[in-house]
């Protein structure tokens, strides 16, 4: 058995979530005492009730912008589709593309919108490795505007077959979602409302925030037999000085940091890499794995995982590696919801 079979479990098709709840914060959690060794059936809605006063909560305040491209090669009118990534300061677009058949550098797609009109062409400069191309619209238009008319949601292809429906421009997107760039919901985050953000405030928790833009990385499994040898796609994050000392003030008062998702650990971690927390941005590629010591985070409320993931490695790494997995033995067993839209975990 290779390193990567160990982060291997089944899990039914029909608990793979596909749509969200109504009422996102009904979601079930599954509570993981780490010191007790115990698991505990709750609500998101009960995480006042499970924090303390003097807790931080930490929240990514990345936006999910529209980057499923779709459209058509225009000579050849061969379906194509796309994903964007990001751009530089001369408007080229760095995008993932799929399509039949061989293109060239130089070749132009039509990206259409949602009811199959065409909306602008693209052309595709060269090619930057690993089905990514570096492309340029030919219109001046600003990007968002022009992902807003002719990008799709871009779901994860096991919910829908990445198919958006038009609840999901609202529905795929934390109600904190404040700084554009991501090409995936940070989908802990899903679980909360207004109403239960204003109540953990009533209740003395300080809710701190980071960004990080969730990028190509997440669509990226693991092809390396070792973990060592597994590349990780880096994501650009931020934590500000303010932040940091709000953090640095809750630690030291007693009360723990606890991440909302797998994005805030890695943001949090990487800005603590020196053994202390400090203000930081930039690309982080951190691949979090046994025997990692987590310097940042003390409490993680996330989302149950893809087998063989390194964000399922992440998760196992800091709440114990057999504990974590009779958690999620006990969920599949309990039927919870699964991955983007399904249900929770917290492990304290």
């Amino acid at each position: 058995m290779s390193e990567l079979d160990a982060y291997d479990y089944h899990l039914p098709r029909e608990l793979i979530a596909q749509s969200p709840l109504p009422e996102r914060s009904d979601a079930r959690l599954l509570v993981i005492r780490r010191d007790a060794q115990t698991l505990e059936h709750r609500f998101v809605r009960d995480l006042p009730d499970l924090l303390a006063a003097e807790d931080g909560l930490v929240l990514n305040d990345t936006r999910v912008i529209p980057a499923r491209l779709v459209g058509y090669r225009t000579q050849t009118r061969g379906r194509w589709e796309g994903l964007y990534l990001g751009s530089d300061e001369h408007g080229v677009w760095k995008i993932l593309a799929k399509t039949r058949g061989k293109v060239k550098p130089g070749e132009s797609v039509t990206l259409q919108d949602r009811q199959q009109g065409d909306v602008c062409r693209l052309i595709l400069l060269d090619r930057i490795g690993q089905g990514v191309w570096a492309a340029r619209p030919d219109t001046a238009e600003d990007t968002l505007q022009l992902l807003d008319r002719a990008g799709r949601v871009p779901l994860p292809p096991y919910i829908r077959d990445g198919e958006m429906a038009d609840t999901d421009r609202v529905t795929y997107q934390t109600v904190y979602a404040e700084k554009p760039g991501a090409v995936a919901a940070p989908t802990a985050g899903l679980h909360f409302t207004p109403p239960l953000l204003q109540k953990l405030k009533n209740g003395g928790l300080e809710i701190c925030r980071v960004t990080l833009h969730v990028g190509l990385g997440t669509f990226r499994p693991i092809s390396a037999a070792s973990l060592d040898e597994h590349p990780m796609h880096a994501e650009w994050a931020c934590i500000d000085a303010s932040t940091v000392a709000r953090l640095h003030a809750i630690r030291a008062a007693g009360g723990r940091i606890v991440a909302v998702g797998t994005t805030v650990v890695r943001t949090l971690e990487t800005a603590a890499a020196s053994g202390q927390l400090h203000p930081w941005q930039g690309e982080t590629d951190l691949f979090i794995r046994p025997p990692y010591q987590f310097r940042a985070v003390d409490a993680l409320l996330t989302n149950f995982h893809l087998p063989k993931s390194t964000l399922l490695i992440l998760v196992r790494t800091f709440g114990g590696d057999a504990l974590v997995r009779r958690a999620y033995d006990e969920a599949i067993n309990q039927g919870y919801r699964f991955y983007s839209y399904g249900d929770a975990m917290l492990i304290l």
